[in-house]
Formats: structure tokens, C-alpha cells, sequence
């Protein structure tokens, strides 16, 4: 050992009760609070109880060990007894349990804890605790500790001191324990004061939210009335600035024409808004049905170049059509189709001075696609815009008046959307932009192959029988291999197993609902991306939806139709191949 402080024989419940005032005191003066007094007295009074009682006595031995910065109290408890295994002294067994709980709440107060012992040659332990460091204080000389620890060597404490010391520790570490009750129950009450705020927070949200969706519902309604109203007179101011260019009442003169044909676009540019306006409330209602029919690439093409002759007033600027030879029909909803080209087209004819406008389709025939594409040498569009340009109400900022109402490309990403299909862009300042369509070449059917490989598969997890009857016949008229699960853990189980291409599942489910089978698939790493949509007949709340927030879709069951269905599983399954 370091510097020797106190040494006190042990053979004696006496000798015990010595050991432990000494401690404290010994603790005392190295500088240790209260709190660390009587746990490090307590420490030597437990090894020191299992020396008299399990060894026949023995000796504790306190000494200071380490240098200035890094000073220990150390004390050693050693017996002469028959010893014993420590994995029993310290892990129980019947060794263990001669021993009682001493070693094992002794080891728990102090820093440092050594056991050594074997069978036939005695026990030694020692405890260690760091003296305290704090507020710049530096720890007591060694040669002073020796000094002060002589003179408690001289004498013995009295018993009844011991034990009104001890009731004295007691009470103070009842009113401790007494005092963080008091404090854990205000912290209660802060807690419950808060979740009461949280709680009402959530109300007034789900309030808002309910609020939000009935203006949202009455913004639609209005949009859809009024914008037929709008029309008509529109339509008339449109027809009659017509006839006036037309000359059919006789002549105007050269400022008359001008001051007309200003009136036309005018009217004109408020009933493209107008339609645009009506079409977006259309979708949001749910009242655009998809009308699919069979039609050739070349004869979309050759009617979209007379329909938008008359938007090339820059002689500057070619407008150009171009489709790969050998283009097999496609199924789509055309008049849509041609909509979302119309919009491209006329974006990049507004945003483009000089050079050409191409119009081109493609077929990518690995995922069974067609591919649009209108590709303008106009002004381009910097990175961090080209998000923002779905967006409905966004217009970004050219520094040159352009017109428009920021509403044509939103409505075809949704139109795009309602066909199973996505848009989007490339784009470069100062080198023109790429506008894409990417549409499957059939309305309704899923990509049946990802890159030449196996047929795309498809699960549905759903209790219901009869709904997994439907949803397999959707599924497998669209050309997808089917597996099913009637619960969600064995949904889970064949998900982890057969890695599907798309999951379809119900919420309420027995052994595991949808929300849970939902937040397993997301922690797999194999299946975190993997598409989910999810059919239920749930009235879903506000909490409800944000833990469906990584879903796909959410579809009500009562509004599962086959068409409508079969093409959100495309556009499931499209979105796991990026636009080329």
C-alpha cells in the first residue's frame, strides 16, 4: 500500500462497529461529503461483517495511494478463513449465499473493488474511492492524514455514539429520499401539465386540419362552378373579337385591329386559366375519369402540330416533330396526353428566343414504357427551381415578364399521375430544358419486368378473403405474380422472405395491424424503399395519417375500383424505375 493511515484488527461484532466509525471519519478527513462518508463506512462495515462472520477475523488497513492529481482512498479487508470462489462469493451459489449480499452492496458504493480469494488460504479485499476534486480545492497532504489518523488509532468509539451517528445518517438519508420524492412529484406534474398542452395542441391541429379540408372541399366546389361561369362569357368575348378581325361587319383600320387582337389574346390568356383552374379541381375532386383508347404516336403528333401552329410567332424558333420509327400503338387516355405536350410545348415556346422546339417519343420496351419528350433551347432552369415548378402557384423568377399562371405543370404531373405515370425535367441555364412524359404503353398495366428480369411481384396482406379475391384478379390482369397473407405478422414473415416488388396491405389486421407491419417493412433495409399501398375502410384522423406518411397511397376500399386501381399500381411499380 501507499500511505498508511489506521490499521484495526477484526475479531468481533465490536471490532465491526469500530471499523465503520473509523472509515467514516477517515473519509471525512480526506475531504469526501456526507453522502460519500457513509457510503464508503458502509462498504467497510459489509466486508468487514463477512471477515468476522465467514473468515474467524482478520484486518482492515487504510492507506492514501496515487500521486497529488489522481489521490485514492484505499482500504484493505483480509482474513485468515477458509476462503472461497469468487464467481460463487460475488454470483451467488451456496458460497455465495454464506456471504450474504455484503460483497456484492459493498462492490456497488465505492469505485474500486477487488475480490481474492481461494479455497484454503483466506480473503482479501480491497475498496477504493478517488478523492474528491471540485471547485480548485487540492487534496489533503498525506502527512496531515497520518497525523489526524494516529490520533483516532488512540482511542475507541463509544457504541452509543456509533448508533446515534448512524440514526443521525439515517434520518438525514431519509429526508434525501424525502426531498426527491417531492421533487419527482412536481417533475410529475410538469409532465402531466404538458401532455394535457400536447394533448389539446393535438386537438386544436386535428381542428385546423378539419377546418383546412373543409376549406379545401368549398375552394373546389367554388373553382368548379364559377370557372363554368367564366367560360361562357369568355367564349363569347373570344368569338366576337373574331369576327371583328375577321372584317365580317367591314373594315378596321390599322389601330382598331391591334387594339382587337390585344382583347383577343387577353380573353384568350384568361380562358386558358380558367381551364386550367377547372381541371385542377376536377382532379383534386376526383371527378377526372381516365378514358383510355388505342392510338398511334404519329397521328397524336400530326394533330398536335395543327392545334399549335398558330402559338409560333417567333419565326425564330422551329417547332419540330420527331417520333422513333416502328412506335407500337399505345392504350392512354389521349386527349390527356395531349394536354400535358400542349403545356410543354407551349412552356417552351414562351421561354425560348431563338433555335427549336423537338417534340420526340421514344419506347423504353425493357419496362414496356413510352417516353415523351419536349426539348427547347431556351433560357433553362437553374437546379434549385426545377422542383419548385410542379409546384401549383410557382412561377420562378426570369427576369423577363413570361406570362402564365404557375398552375399547367402542376396539372400535368397530376394528370400524369392519374395515368400511371410521372413528368419531370432536366435543365441547364442558358442551354434549354427536357421536359418528360413517361407513360405505360398500356393504361393500367405495371411494368411486368425491371430490367429484363423476373415478372414483378406483388403482396397483399389483408384479413379479408373475399378483398384478396378482387385484389389478386386486378393484380394478375396486370400481367404481376400474386402472394398473400391473411394477418400481418405472416405478411411480414413472407415480405422478409420474398422480397416483393410492391405490397399491398389492409390496417386492421389480427396479430399485427397495418401501422406496425408498415413501420417493419421501413426498418428493413431490404424492403425500407419497397412501395406500399394501403386499402383500408378506416376513417383515418390526422395522428392516424402521419403514421402512414412513408405509404404510397391510401385508398379507401369502398372507392377500390379496377381501372383506377390497376393504374396506381403502375405508377407504383413506375416509381421504382427513374426517368431515363
Amino acid at each position: 500500500m501507499g500511505t498508511r493511515l489506521l490499521s484495526i484488527a477484526l475479531g468481533s461484532d465490536a471490532d465491526v462497529v469500530a471499523a465503520r466509525q473509523q472509515a467514516r471519519r477517515i473519509a471525512e478527513l480526506c475531504g469526501f461529503n456526507t453522502q460519500a462518508q457513509t457510503r464508503i463506512a458502509t462498504a467497510v462495515s459489509e466486508v468487514a461483517r463477512n471477515a468476522v462472520s465467514h473468515g474467524g477475523g482478520g484486518q482492515v488497513a487504510f492507506a492514501l495511494e496515487g500521486g497529488d492529481e489522481a489521490q485514492r482512498l484505499e482500504i484493505v479487508i483480509a482474513d485468515t478463513g477458509p476462503g472461497t470462489d469468487p464467481q460463487e462469493a460475488l454470483g451467488g451459489g451456496e458460497s455465495g449465499s454464506r456471504h450474504g449480499s455484503g460483497l456484492v452492496n459493498a462492490r456497488r458504493l465505492v469505485d474500486h473493488f477487488e475480490f481474492d480469494s481461494a479455497r484454503g488460504r483466506g480473503t482479501r479485499v480491497t475498496l477504493g474511492q478517488r478523492l474528491p476534486r471540485g471547485g480548485g480545492a487540492r487534496a489533503p497532504a498525506a502527512a496531515a492524514l497520518q497525523s489526524a489518523a494516529r490520533r483516532l488509532e488512540s482511542g475507541r468509539p463509544d457504541p452509543l455514539n456509533v448508533v446515534l451517528l448512524q440514526n443521525r445518517e439515517l434520518v438525514e438519508s431519509l429526508a434525501s429520499l424525502h426531498d426527491r420524492e417531492r421533487e419527482a412529484a412536481r417533475l410529475n406534474r410538469e409532465l402531466e401539465e404538458t401532455n394535457r398542452g400536447v394533448v389539446a395542441l393535438y386537438s386544436e391541429l386535428d381542428e385546423k386540419a378539419e377546418q383546412l379540408r373543409a376549406a379545401s372541399e368549398m375552394k373546389t366546389r367554388f373553382l368548379s362552378q364559377m370557372t363554368h361561369e367564366f367560360r361562357t362569357p369568355l367564349n363569347s368575348v373570344i368569338a366576337l373579337s373574331r369576327l371583328l378581325l375577321d372584317r365580317v361587319d367591314g373594315e378596321l383600320n390599322a389601330e382598331q385591329a391591334r387594339q382587337v387582337e390585344y382583347i383577343r389574346r387577353a380573353a384568350q390568356g384568361l380562358l386558358d386559366m380558367v381551364n386550367d383552374l377547372l381541371d385542377i379541381a376536377k382532379v383534386e375532386a376526383g371527378k377526372v375519369d381516365v378514358r383510355p383508347v388505342e392510338f398511334a404516336v404519329e397521328d397524336l403528333f400530326a394533330a398536335l402540330r395543327g392545334a399549335l401552329k398558330p402559338l409560333q410567332a417567333n419565326p425564330q424558333v422551329d417547332l419540330v416533330f420527331r417520333a422513333a420509327d416502328d412506335l407500337p400503338p399505345v392504350y392512354a387516355d389521349e386527349p390527356k396526353v395531349a394536354q400535358v405536350l400542349r403545356n410543354f410545348i407551349a412552356n417552351a415556346l414562351r421561354f425560348t428566343d431563338a433555335g427549336r422546339v423537338t417534340v420526340g417519343a421514344a419506347l423504353d420496351a425493357a419496362a414496356r414504357r413510352i417516353v415523351f419528350t419536349v426539348e427547347d433551347t431556351g433560357i433553362g432552369i437553374a437546379p434549385e427551381h426545377q422542383r419548385m415548378i410542379f409546384d401549383e402557384y410557382t412561377q420562378v423568377d426570369t427576369g423577363r415578364p413570361r406570362g402564365g399562371t404557375g398552375l399547367g405543370l402542376p396539372l400535368c404531373r397530376q394528370l400524369a399521375a392519374l395515368m400511371g405515370g410521372d413528368v419531370g425535367v432536366e435543365s441547364e441555364p442558358g442551354r434549354g430544358s427536357t421536359f418528360r412524359l413517361v407513360l405505360p404503353l398500356r393504361f393500367g398495366e405495371a411494368p411486368l419486368k425491371r430490367d429484363g428480369g423476373p415478372l414483378r411481384r406483388l403482396l397483399l396482406v389483408d384479413d379479408e378473403e373475399s378483398f384478396r379475391y378482387v385484389l389478386r384478379h386486378i393484380a394478375e390482369d396486370a400481367g404481376l405474380q400474386v402472394m398473400e397473407a391473411g394477418d400481418g405478422a405472416a405478411g411480414l414473415a413472407l415480405a422478409r422472405e420474398q422480397r416483393p416488388d410492391l405490397v399491398v396491405m389492409d390496417l386492421r389486421m389480427p396479430r399485427m395491424d397495418g401501422f406496425e407491419l408498415l413501420g417493419q417493412l421501413r426498418l428493413d433495409p431490404q424492403l425500407s424503399a419497397t412501395p406500399v399501398i394501403v386499402c383500408t375502410s378506416l376513417t383515418l384522423d390526422l395522428e392516424q395519417r402521419r403514421g402512414l406518411s412513408t405509404a404510397y397511397a391510401i385508398v379507401p376500399k369502398q372507392d377500390v375500383a379496377r381501372d383506377a386501381l390497376a393504374a396506381l399500381i403502375g405508377s407504383a411499380l413506375s416509381s421504382l424505375t427513374a426517368l431515363p
